[in-house]
């Protein structure tokens, strides 16, 4: 049963963790993450892949954790900010947006300068930094839900005594709970 099940259950042991270095610029470490998100070769992607990259520093530490959004917003920043900076991202005047018209002016066109212009910003400005956001292998899977809940996460870093050990994902969790509704 999902209540009485722990951390230790469901955990991505590191070793099949993606990772990536702190200082790496994003175009590597997109790279990275999509090598073990699909597989390349065949060009298929799964629902369960990783959708996130532990970030390590230069002595193999957890510094913090690298997901689709906070690529994304780098990446394609029209997709965050207020108006002004979205605006401003895509090239777009007042006049076009006011008057509902921005398809007349070359933001769409201007997307893979943007992407490109944005690939080189490193990890580090862009991960979402670890504190306290952890969990143990021996927390309830409650314990570990309500952490990623309450921090707006969607993979939590497992720690067995002071040595991490791998992850807890979303979508574990959220498969745990449909084998329930399966029974």
């Amino acid at each position: 049963m999902f209540l009485d099940k722990h951390v230790k259950d469901l955990l991505i042991p590191l070793e099949d963790c993606a990772t990536t270095h702190v200082d790496k610029p994003l175009r590597e470490a997109v790279n990275e993450l999509r090598s073990v998100f699909c597989e390349i070769e065949s060009g298929k992607c799964t629902e369960a892949g990783h959708r996130t990259s532990l970030v390590l520093d230069d002595d193999e530490k957890l510094v913090g954790i690298l997901d689709f959004q906070a690529i994304l917003k780098i990446l394609i920043p029209e997709i965050a900010g207020s108006l002004s900076e979205k605006l401003q991202a895509l090239g777009v005047s007042i006049a076009f947006a006011e008057g509902d018209t921005p398809h007349l002016d070359e933001s769409n066109h201007r997307l893979v300068g943007r992407v490109t212009k944005n690939a080189e910003t490193k990890v580090s400005d862009v991960m979402l930094k670890l504190r306290g956001k952890n969990a143990t292998t021996d927390m309830t899977l409650v314990e570990a839900l309500k952490i990623m809940y309450r921090n707006k996460i969607t993979t939590l870093p497992v720690y067995e005594n002071d040595t991490l050990v791998g992850v807890l994902r979303d979508s574990d969790l959220f498969l745990a709970t449909a084998h329930i509704l399966s029974e």
